[in-house]
């Protein structure tokens, strides 16, 4: 990438004319206008989505009920599996989110879309900043290209969009401090380093990209200079990396033979994995939720062309570096490598059960991409024609083409059934996707065995599938006369994932419909207990088997209590454990106080009208 002959400083200064700048920020009311104008854009070809509902894992990442209080606000930052991976900013804004519009999920949407356009105009700052030509150009790309749709539209990606925002302005404020040296910049932009981290650890490949920033720009690095300032961020990056590795391996599952690969196949993962991201960069079409889950093999002669093809890029890169010092080119491609490598393949990441790429681990190494190139559309418009109307047409008519994918990518996420379909056309082997689609329509009255059909689908792609045998299971169980062949389900996803808890949940509550079956019942709930010991719901579902069960009524009692420690405002317990109070007269007292619990928490009509009744047979009959 190489700067315009011209002075770069006149270049900036001729950009902002005679507007008034801002003190405080140094952006001219021509900027803002500008930046207005990204996020309008942005607004119309992401509108599709804008409506869409939950896909996937989102469940897992909108706070919870257990999750809501202050109580559970601690739980995020202090309590490893409390939720789906320790990323507790991110945790914390979905926990601000839901107290701010609570379920209606147009509120994600918008923020992840707020957030992707606010990225889009520190990446103008950040390559104005740089002196390099095509600011604009960089970040209205970046704002429109289809292959950041994934991260917008997914509302579990908003760990892309929140951690993409302090990353490039963790990047910019450093930037700012390599010029001035003040400490106070410095650790501003090591605060918004911690801050990226806190919402997803990939974003500790900063530093080095800044290094690489560095040696575009000067030629060289500085150890005094350039290396020692980032030698904390390199510590705490790399911490953070491994113990999110971890996390990953220890509650999430990626390990096991799945993941074993050896160098050699390693290697070949990762430049095939580099050579696809290239491609989807630079021709953006055939976008897919869920690709294909590559089969690495050392003895499939074609497989080494995407290593070579590396090898080859990154010498020729070299070569231009050293011979032509023309550095740009090789700067964008370390940056572009490094910012993936975490998602190489040399690290175990849960996804790679499902597929070794998707469109949303590039988000941010997209850049290294899409600034070059802007920076090449500008200054080749501009030899060629020594004209800025033909830089504008050129860039115009790049970004309506990049608009327009974007907003016929995002209108497959306006429903789940309609991305799941689109992309089982493209992918019809993807055993995880016949099971989402399952998990869709089995949510759709009259639709279960559509679902159950999915489910079979996904089964005989891959049969030992513990959570399709599970939701297999669970659409039996609704279907009359199937309740055998739920139970059978239920146990086959137990052989293939013994951890899986809600089955045992599941097999409980059948069991507990089932008369004689009772002690069968309590047997399933207690090892659901114990493997999920701070879950309400099978807490309370114990202690009404408990109840249930002559000579356990103190252990129902016990478990009622748990569960009350775990969520204290849940009415239904409260209400349970009232009921349960109310049958001992010696516990007439305790039972009056829940009774009062329920009424001062503003229940539903007929259970406040219950608990009103109730209370009034309690304080009428004579203490004892």
């Amino acid at each position: 990438m190489k700067v315009s002959a011209k002075n770069p400083k006149n270049d900036v200064k001729r950009e902002q004319g005679s507007y008034a700048e801002i003190p405080a920020f140094g952006i001219s009311t021509r900027d803002i206008a500008g930046f207005a104008a990204v996020f309008v854009s942005a607004f119309i070809a992401y509108w599709p989505m804008l409506h869409g509902g939950m896909l996937w894992d989102d469940i897992a990442h909108i706070t919870s009920p257990e999750m809501r209080s202050l109580h559970g606000l601690w739980r995020i930052w202090f309590e490893l599996g409390a939720t789906q991976q320790y990323y507790p900013l991110l945790h914390s804004a979905f926990w601000i989110e839901h107290r701010l519009w609570g379920d209606a999920l147009i509120g994600y949407h918008l923020t992840n879309l707020l957030q992707h356009c606010i990225s889009a105009c520190l990446v103008v700052l950040i390559v104005r900043k740089l002196q390099v030509n095509g600011a604009w150009l960089a970040g209205w790309i970046f704002a429109l290209h289809p292959v950041c749709v994934e991260a917008v539209a997914w509302i579990s990606e908003q760990k892309s969009t929140l951690s993409g925002v302090f990353y490039l302005a963790a990047a910019l404020v450093y930037l700012s401090f390599d010029q001035s040296r003040k400490k106070s910049q410095y650790f501003a932009a090591l605060g918004l380093f911690l801050l990226a981290l806190m919402s997803k650890s990939v974003t500790a490949t900063l530093p080095a990209a800044l290094l690489v920033v560095f040696w575009w720009k000067r030629g060289r690095l500085e150890w005094k200079r350039d290396v020692t300032p980032l030698l904390p961020w390199f510590v705490i990056g790399a911490g953070a990396g491994l113990f999110t590795a971890w996390v990953e391996r220890t509650y999430i599952g990626a390990k096991g033979g799945g993941y074993e690969l050896s160098l050699l196949q390693h290697l070949l993962l990762a430049g095939r994995i580099l050579c696809f991201y290239v491609g989807k960069a630079l021709w953006p079409v055939d976008l897919i939720f869920s690709y294909p889950h590559w089969q690495i093999d050392t003895g499939a002669w074609w497989q080494y062309s995407y290593l070579f093809l590396v090898i080859v890029a990154a010498a020729g890169l070299i070569f231009l570096a050293v011979r032509r010092s023309w550095r740009g080119p090789l700067a964008g491609f370390l940056f572009f490598a490094g910012t993936l490598f975490p998602v190489l393949g040399f690290l175990h990441v849960y996804p790679f059960r499902y597929s070794y790429v998707a469109d949303h681990f590039q988000y941010l190494a997209l850049l290294g991409m899409v600034v070059p190139a802007a920076w090449l559309i500008t200054q080749g418009t501009q030899s060629i024609t020594s004209s800025n109307s033909a830089v504008y047409a050129v860039g115009g008519g790049l970004l309506l083409i990049l608009g327009f994918q974007t907003f016929e990518q995002s209108s497959l996420y306006r429903d789940s059934e309609t991305l799941y379909r689109a992309m089982l056309k493209r992918n019809p082997d993807s055993w995880m996707m016949h099971n989402n689609l399952g998990i869709v329509l089995a949510q759709i009255p009259g639709r279960l065995p559509d679902a159950a059909e999915q489910f079979q689908e996904s089964l005989e792609i891959k049969p030992d599938h513990a959570n399709a045998h599970l939701n297999l299971g669970n659409a039996y169980w609704q279907m009359a006369g199937r309740l055998q062949d739920a139970v059978a389900e239920y146990h086959l996803a137990l052989q293939y994932d013994p951890s899986l808890a809600i089955a045992h949940t599941n097999l409980g509550m059948i069991f507990a419909q089932i008369p004689g079956r009772m002690p069968e019942a309590v047997s399933e709930f207690e090892t659901a207990v114990k493997m999920k010991p701070k879950d309400a719901k099978t807490h309370e579902l114990l202690a009404i088997s408990l109840g249930q069960t002559p000579g356990r009524m103190q252990d129902a009692l016990a478990e009622y209590e748990k569960a009350l420690k775990i969520d204290p405002k849940n009415i239904e317990v409260h209400m349970y454990y009232a009921d349960t109070l109310a049958t001992l007269p010696e516990q007439r007292e305790k039972a009056i106080a829940q009774y009062q619990i329920v009424l001062q928490e503003q229940p539903d009509a007929a259970t406040a009208a219950k608990a009103q009744e109730r209370l009034k047979v309690l304080q009428a009959s004579p203490s004892k």
